[in-house]
């Protein structure tokens, strides 16, 4: 069972995580570019780290939880990254939502090493109130026992996990539920938006909303708060899928275009490029 984790990427996702780990009796070391959520961190027990590279040397499992593709590339691949520093058989997790292409590009880097490196998918599902609580959704990709190796760490934070498949299976499946929340969003968007138009008050009409056949866990939290920073990358890894395997998914055309348009209401920058 491993007991030295390491976690790179200390917001509203993995600061809880690494307090429930830690919680566990787990020892973890973790590491942000900014420098107050390491010391966050560091006030639930956590070893503060000065680089991704620090916290592989001292991690049988590093955990990399960042925003974009080129995030995690970059945790990995500079040179005070994770490659540079990861010990001989550690196991890479990726939580981050990325690309399944980027996810077997870095299985391949990984191996190409020689350094004994394992790597897993494990992109999380149900947002932050469930990071906070310890009951998050792990969709997994790679090897059943290398979760196995990870379960304390994992089951931890999580009150769920499912292994879909191989490297990336987590990923195709953190997809698909994005694609799903998203559609919802932009139809509840679109639903409460044409209601007050025509003069209902949107809260009592969500309530009336939730006891009804179009009730959907994005309306039922539609109260809170919800800055949707990914929305628009989620929305573009489906359709560059759907365009690399020549599908034609025209409704889901339309929902990166609706969630544009909210991102761009709510004065959200464009998505960070895959490289």
């Amino acid at each position: 069972m491993i007991e030295q984790i390491g976690i790179i990427g200390l917001g509203k996702m993995g600061l809880p995580m690494s307090g429930h780990m830690i919680k566990s009796g787990l020892q973890v070391a973790g590491y942000d570019l900014d420098a107050a959520r390491v010391t966050e961190a560091e006030k639930l027990g956590a070893k503060a780290c000065t680089s991704p590279r620090e916290v592989a040397e001292q991690s049988d499992l590093i955990i990399i939880i960042v925003g974009f593709d080129s995030e995690v590339n970059e945790v990995l691949y500079a040179d005070n990254g994770v490659f540079s520093g990861a010990r001989d058989n550690a196991i890479i997790a990726i939580a981050s939502t990325v690309y399944q292409e980027t996810m077997l590009e870095i299985g391949e880097a990984a191996t190409k090493l020689g350094k004994g490196l394992r790597v897993l998918d494990m992109p999380l599902c149900r947002a932050e109130r469930a990071a906070v609580d310890g009951t998050l959704l792990l969709l997994g990709g790679g090897d059943d026992e290398l979760f196995e190796q990870c379960n304390k760490a994992f089951s931890s934070f999580s009150s769920d996990i499912r292994v879909l498949g191989g490297l990336g299976a987590g990923q195709i499946g953190k997809m698909i539920n994005n694609l799903l929340l998203w559609s919802c969003i932009s139809a509840n968007h679109e639903g409460l938006k044409l209601g007050e138009a025509m003069g209902l008050d949107p809260e009592i009409l969500r309530e009336a909303l939730l006891i009804s056949s179009g009730k959907n866990w994005a309306l039922e939290t539609w109260h809170l708060e919800r800055a949707m920073p990914w929305a628009e990358k989620d929305m573009t890894i489906v359709m560059h899928e759907a365009d690399r395997f020549r599908l034609t998914m025209p409704l889901s055309g339309v929902v990166k275009e609706v969630i544009k348009g909210v991102k761009i209401e709510r004065g959200y920058p464009a998505p960070k490029p895959r490289k």
